[in-house]
């Protein structure tokens, strides 16, 4: 009725040795062997007494009923409750790796269209790079030194581009103030007030 394994009832027993003792351990397993027998008496008496009764009145469905209650199996119905369609059961049975699908589910463009007359590759394909050793690069001026923290290139490139980079003409000019003076950044140094002001 209750499917206990070996194991369990291994465990069982330890765990009754451990708390009862060894001393008191042969009068426990007495006492207990005497209470199941006792259960198992009135098991089959009540079994009799119900049969009887089955007899006497034909209750043929009291029976099944009562048949059903002696098949009860605790772990069966609980696993029923939990697991009622077996997915929870396949799910730790299978290995993940069995379930990978064997095709991709979606396909991969074509890599090539089929007719660009323009070569504007509107078909999303891209020709490859040109390798690093044949790409060319324009010639630039030599305007100067080039700062340490740039690379020469950008740095040469930058020192050509200032002479036609400007501030556009509707922002006014940075002033800072200095001495109690607003004084343009990038125009001439004006010497400060006197400190005891005009007399």
């Amino acid at each position: 009725m209750f499917d206990f394994a070996w194991s369990e009832m291994a465990l069982i027993g330890v765990v009754a040795l451990l708390l009862i003792g060894p001393k008191d351990m042969p009068v426990a397993i007495r006492t207990i062997t005497g209470l199941i027998k006792k259960a198992r008496k009135m098991a089959s008496e009540f079994q009799t007494h119900v049969d009887e009764m089955v007899r006497e009145a034909d209750l043929t469905e009291a029976r099944d009923a009562l048949g059903g209650i002696r098949r009860f199996n605790v772990r069966n119905q609980i696993m029923r409750a939990i697991d009622d369609d077996g997915v929870l059961q396949r799910t730790f049975n299978e290995s993940p790796l069995d379930a990978r699908p064997s095709a991709p589910l979606v396909q991969p463009p074509a890599a090539t269209p089929g007719f660009d007359p323009d070569g504007q590759h509107r078909y999303g394909y891209v020709p490859p790079a040109q390798p690093y050793e044949d790409a060319t690069f324009p010639p630039v001026a030599d305007a100067g030194p080039a700062p340490a923290l740039l690379p020469p290139s950008v740095a040469r490139r930058l020192a050509a581009d200032r002479a036609r980079l400007h501030p556009p003409a509707f922002l006014p000019p940075v002033r800072v103030i200095h001495g109690a003076r607003r004084v343009p950044v990038d125009g001439p140094a004006v010497p400060p007030a006197p400190a005891g002001g005009p007399t």
